[in-house]
């Protein structure tokens, strides 16, 4: 028993130095630690540095979105490159090949849990390079119309005409049909109006073209049109065809001033604009039921409750 218990301080030491043996650990030096904490905290400062610059730079070029987006992917990559050049120099045992490995099977893994993540993510990269629209444009996708307040990685910002913000993901405005209003400085708007069936139509024609041109808003070129398009039951319909400005509420103000000149125009000329008439056919029984009526009527008989 004596014999053990003298020989137990040796066997653990042996143990502990097999062990250390085993696992293959390097002495950690502190000052290997604080140059590679130095060297991550100088990363993130650096990383701070570029991201201001990269963003003055590219919101010269670019718009606003694109610069504050791709300014903090360079942020964020350069600081994750400082994180791994200073865990290098404080733990040499580390190799850059292990870690990137395990970072391999971390993104196969995150890339598998956060699918609908990273399709609006790149949906979003894309977007932003390709410039379909900016902040301040008026555009229509899905169910939503109205003005861009700003693009980030995850979705595009809306503020509705009606004054609703509406967050829509990347991936569906990158997939989707998408309509950008205010992506030519002028959009085309009809106005259809109906005129009697005994007017003169090249006088109410000249009429309708004077009054629209005279109208704040509306662009000389290309010329307002007055078209002839439907032979509806108690009118003779013209497409009355103008370009206005591109933003909705100009188009809604031309199009208001546009209605209230040309009515005012017909009315002095004298062009009648009669209301619409419905013809209503009595079904067999109605018509049943009325002949019946009138016969009881005409011989004196009560009409039945």
């Amino acid at each position: 028993m004596r014999a053990f218990l003298a020989l137990r301080p040796h066997l653990l030491t042996e143990a502990e130095g097999g062990l250390e043996a085993d696992l293959n650990l390097p002495p950690i030096e502190p000052q290997q630690l604080a140059l590679g904490a130095a060297v991550i905290v100088a990363g993130l400062v650096v990383a701070k540095i570029l991201r201001v610059v990269t963003r003055w730079v590219w919101a010269r070029r670019h718009t606003a979105s694109y610069a504050r987006v791709f300014s903090t992917l360079v942020q964020y990559g350069f600081a994750l490159l400082a994180i791994g050049v200073g865990l290098t120099v404080a733990l040499p045992s580390v190799q850059p090949v292990d870690v990137l490995g395990g970072l391999g099977i971390v993104s196969v893994a995150i890339g598998i849990a956060f699918q609908n993540v990273l399709a609006n993510l790149f949906a979003g990269l894309l977007i932003l390079v390709r410039e379909p629209f900016r902040a301040g444009d008026q555009i229509a996708v899905a169910d939503v119309r109205g003005t861009v307040e700003e693009v980030n990685l995850r979705e595009t910002v809306v503020r509705t005409f009606d004054g609703r913000r509406v967050l829509v993901p990347n991936s569906t405005v990158h997939g989707e049909v998408l309509t950008v209003q205010t992506g030519y400085s002028h959009i085309r708007t009809t106005v259809v109006v109906g005129v009697d069936y005994a007017t003169d139509l090249a006088a109410a024609r000249a009429v309708v073209l004077d009054a629209v041109a005279a109208v704040p808003g509306v662009v000389e070129e290309p010329a307002p049109q007055c078209l002839l398009s439907e032979l509806a039951p108690s009118t003779i319909n013209f497409d009355v065809r103008f370009w206005s400005g591109a933003r909705q509420l100009e188009t809604l103000e031309t199009r208001d001033r546009v209605i209230e000149s040309i009515t005012s125009a017909l009315s002095d000329a004298g062009v009648q604009m009669p209301p619409e008439i419905r013809m209503v056919q009595p079904s067999p029984e109605l018509t049943a039921a009325l002949d019946a009526a009138a016969e009881r009527s005409s011989h004196g008989a009560p009409e039945e409750s």
